[in-house]
């Protein structure tokens, strides 16, 4: 009976509806068999991971901050005056991975920035370093998979290290709950389908950002413009995909137009 009121219903509606509902389901099919693919759903649940690390680490990267910089204001009374060229503090730039050195507080930053931070400044010396290596390390092997895959015993290790280090935090109630929420990641396989299109925006806005920075070196370049044109090449295999990053898939044409 459905299926009947179906096949009438389709018969009558106009052509533009009946093409944009095929464009749906045909949407909805290349995302089941992408969610299907047990490497990709490893890739999304770990780059959700890291989004929930830089939300748990924003409070505590804000709060050191801003005690070191009242330390250094209270060792150099100079520093108090207002600066007459209107420049912000530079203190915590220097840290700053390619691509983010005009942010303007922790809660711009990613996950990569905040622990490149933690990891080479010595305002953070109560953290085992090892751990926010370790993730660093993660972190790059997960951003430069050529295929957006990683397997189950890489994911494994990855975990089990992300836990070492949120354990380092465990003070910091932020943290707890991030702790949790990673755990939830692990099962929680009906909101991958959710996660996806905040994961590819998030990288792919971190890869058009590295290839327009004028102050990277031919080899440098060279990497981030591979990656971006994988990434590019990941969504228009994907109709779904390409229709709903159109936007940066041109930003993307306008960027190779002019290499």
């Amino acid at each position: 009976m459905l299926r009947g009121w179906s096949s009438a219903f389709v018969s009558t509606c106009p052509s533009s509806l009946l093409c944009r509902c095929q464009e749906v389901e045909m949407g909805l099919e290349e995302l089941a068999v992408r969610l299907n693919d047990s490497g990709y759903k490893n890739w999304l649940k770990a780059a959700r991971c890291l989004l929930l690390l830089r939300e748990g680490l924003h409070p505590f990267i804000t709060r050191h901050m801003s005690a070191f910089h009242g330390d250094l204001l209270n060792q150099n009374t100079l520093l108090r005056k207002p600066c007459e060229t209107s420049c912000r503090p530079r203190g915590t730039k220097a840290y700053m991975p390619r691509g983010q050195g005009e942010v303007k507080g922790a809660d711009q930053c990613d996950a990569s920035a905040l622990l490149n931070l933690i990891n080479y400044c010595d305002y953070f010396q109560s953290v085992d370093l090892k751990c926010v290596r370790e993730v660093i390390h993660f972190r790059n092997e997960l951003m430069h998979s050529c295929e957006f895959r990683v397997k189950d015993e890489w994911m494994k290790h990855y975990q089990t290290t992300l836990k070492n280090l949120v354990w380092q935090f465990r003070n910091q109630p932020q943290m707890a709950t991030v702790g949790r929420q990673i755990e939830e990641c692990k099962t929680g396989a009906n909101l991958i389908s959710q996660w996806e299109a905040e994961l590819l925006q998030e990288r792919l806005q971190e890869l058009l950002h590295a290839a327009a920075d004028s102050d990277d070196d031919d080899d440098t370049k060279t990497q981030d413009t591979e990656q971006l044109k994988r990434l590019g090449g990941f969504l228009q295999a994907n109709r779904d995909l390409a229709e709903r990053f159109s936007a940066e898939l041109k930003a993307m044409s306008s960027l190779q137009a002019g290499e």
